[in-house]
């Protein structure tokens, strides 16, 4: 079944609370002085002073606490690990249950998108320029900030539209693409400029940024998902989970999907792939995974959503090759693994265990393996990188003083979480870094 034959694909996840649910809601909150909430929070929002608004009657005002303290606040109030963080630190968890901040937040930012409110405003002109390469949520997060404190801001942004990850790769039930567009509108109309379809270093080169912009943040993501490097990839009806997602989200089509998928991989972007597929009709989307449940990055609300889409799973598994029949998969062969020491990321190191290949009919294979690094500009600018990852200080600053990163671009495994709300957060501390830079090289 095509994506175009099954309206399940656009039908979200998340419960529509009415009023008398949200002020009900608001009301348990019990106001903590200390706020372990807000703590939790990675952008630090003011939990109880966005709550109390909700209970007086104030959406405006709520919707300004918590897009103050994160730009892309209505994607992460669909996306965040909220069980982990706000509501994970909430102290009515243990009693009873914990505010349901995550609910409270995607009403007051719909309030705010439904009815065309304006925020924030640009700051006086500083008369300095700053280029943001990525319009993903740490670019958006840093051109924001970096408008409000007066700065000409410009965009480059290599996809048709902004958003990043938010707008192209997450599924549309758990993130419709108008609520990552709509973020992005705020930082537009601030004054930035913005160039969609445009690659640095492709169609613009990375000299005449350094010669126009008295700054420059990178805040590009990754490329795209690695291939598994077994005989069969060629073949049809193989994907990158990444290209997938999004031309699901776009309605670029990716054809019949047929009854049964292999997904290979154990992260938030296999989830997705797997449940689109549900809902796209497939009767077996299985996910293979080369560890153990204990070792998938999946987070735990994605794993259980999945499950409960209909979604299996097989362990210890890796593909030897992909069959096919008339240029187009049929099957995968796998191979059992054993765990045996912890390899480079401190994770049990999957060792194949002889003899025990299996295979599995399929119609499609996904792969969702992550995702590979993106450094020709890296190169271009001498910026200095480690296994494709930019090198950055505590306030995301690179080897060259008037170039900053921040975002997917500087994530590396086992130093934290690939995190919307932690790109935004990242975006906010790149701005304020540019500002003092430009303070004191240029004299603000």
């Amino acid at each position: 079944m095509s994506q175009g034959k099954n309206s399940r694909l656009s039908e979200p996840i998340y419960r529509e609370l009415t009023r008398m649910d949200v002020v009900n809601e608001a009301n348990r909150c019990l106001f903590c002085y200390d706020a372990p909430c807000t703590r939790a929070c990675p952008t630090h929002i003011d939990v109880p002073s966005f709550i109390r608004k909700i209970a007086t009657g104030n959406l405006k005002g709520s919707a300004r606490v918590i897009m103050e303290a994160n730009p892309v606040s209505a994607s992460c109030a669909r996306v965040c690990p909220t069980e982990e963080l706000c509501e994970g630190a909430c102290v009515l968890k243990d009693e009873e249950s914990p505010i349901r901040i995550g609910d409270l937040q995607r009403y007051v930012t719909d309030w705010a998108r439904q009815n065309g409110v304006q925020l924030f405003r640009p700051g006086p002109a500083t008369g300095y320029r700053v280029a943001v390469v990525g319009g993903g949520p740490a670019g958006l997060s840093a051109a924001r900030e970096l408008a409000r404190m007066g700065h000409d801001v410009t965009i480059f942004e290599a996809k048709p539209e902004l958003g990043g990850l938010n707008t192209y790769g997450i599924v549309p039930f758990r993130l419709p693409g108008e609520i990552a567009l709509w973020e992005a509108e705020q930082v537009v109309k601030l004054g930035v400029n913005v160039h969609t379809g445009v690659t640095v270093g492709k169609d613009v080169p990375a000299q005449e940024l350094l010669e126009r912009f008295h700054a420059i943040v990178l805040a590009f993501g990754m490329g795209t998902v690695p291939r598994l490097g077994i005989p069969g990839e060629e073949l049809e009806g193989v994907w990158d989970a990444i290209d997938f997602i999004e031309r699901v989200k776009t309605g670029d089509g990716v054809g019949e999907i047929g009854k049964r998928v292999v997904v290979v991989g154990a992260g938030n972007t296999a989830i997705d792939a797997a449940t689109c597929c549900k809902r796209m009709g497939a009767e077996q989307v299985t996910m293979f995974y080369r560890r153990t449940e204990a070792e998938m990055t999946a987070y735990p609300f994605e794993y259980e959503f999945a499950k409960q889409e209909g979604v299996e799973f097989r362990w210890l598994s890796v593909p030897r090759r992909i069959l096919g029949e008339n240029g187009r998969v049929s099957a995968v062969e796998f191979i059992c693994m054993r765990l045996d020491v912890p390899d480079h990321s401190g994770r049990p190191r999957p060792v194949p265990v002889p003899g025990t290949q299996f295979t599995v009919e399929a119609d499609t294979v996904i792969r969702a393996i992550g995702q590979s690094r993106l450094t020709r500009l890296l190169n271009e600018l001498r910026i200095k990188c480690r296994n494709g990852v930019v090198q950055v200080d505590e306030c995301f600053r690179t080897n060259r003083a008037n170039i900053f990163a921040a975002g997917d671009c500087t994530f590396e495994r086992g130093k934290g979480e690939a995190m919307v709300v932690e790109a935004a957060e990242q975006g906010k501390i790149v701005a304020r870094s540019v500002h003092q830079y430009l303070k004191q090289v240029k004299n603000v």
